[in-house]
This record gives C-alpha cells, sequence and structure tokens, in this order.
C-alpha cells in the first residue's frame, strides 16, 4: 500500500475513534487498537509504533533534505519504539482483570 493511502486511511480511521471504540464498548468487544489515542477515548488496549518517534524521523529526513541531502542518498528507516497502553476504567466496565505482569510492562496505564 503507498505511504499516501496509509495516511489517509489513518487519518480517516483516527477521525472516527470515537464511533469505532463506542462501537467495541456497545458489543462487548475487548478490541486492541494501533495507535494510543483509542485506549485514551475508552478503547481497551493499543500496541503499536510510537507516532512521536516516526513523526521525528520524519523531521530529521525532512531537515537533511533541506540542507541539501539527496533523498535517494538517506538510508531508509522505521520507527522501532512501541508504545503499548492499557486503559483499566475499560477493562473493568468489560468485566476483566487485566494482569499484574501486563500492567507493569505497559508505557501507560489510564485508570
Amino acid at each position: 500500500m503507498a505511504a499516501r493511502s496509509w495516511c489517509r486511511l489513518t487519518r480517516f480511521f483516527l477521525g472516527q475513534r470515537e464511533q469505532i471504540v463506542a462501537l467495541a464498548a456497545h458489543h462487548a468487544v475487548p478490541a486492541i487498537y494501533y495507535l494510543k489515542d483509542y485506549p485514551a477515548a475508552g478503547g481497551l488496549v493499543s500496541y503499536g509504533t510510537s507516532l512521536a518517534d516516526a513523526l521525528r524521523l520524519i523531521g530529521n529526513y525532512t531537515g537533511r533534505i533541506l540542507k541539501g541531502e539527496e533523498p535517494g542518498d538517506l538510508p531508509i528507516q522505521q520507527s522501532v519504539r512501541t508504545e503499548f497502553v492499557i486503559n483499566l476504567k475499560t477493562a473493568k466496565a468489560l468485566g476483566l482483570t487485566v494482569p499484574h505482569g501486563l500492567l507493569n510492562a505497559a508505557d501507560e496505564v489510564i485508570e
């Protein structure tokens, strides 16, 4: 999938996150999402690439290009930092108990 199409899809789904989270809650589906914005909106869990880290890499690339480097000469980079977020309020609403091991592994726990 082209990067431009991925960006459009991400923007679309991120813009609909409240509706997506509400639909999962309505049907009591313990869903896992790819960005931490979803647990912040009431989703259960997210695990995925750190958007902040990816944007930092984009900024570095842009700076290097603006300083005169050729885009074709730049190495391919991918964000390797991940974020794991758990929403305990949602877990409780779904009747789930989150093991302490998962809570300890989480980068952020929303209470």
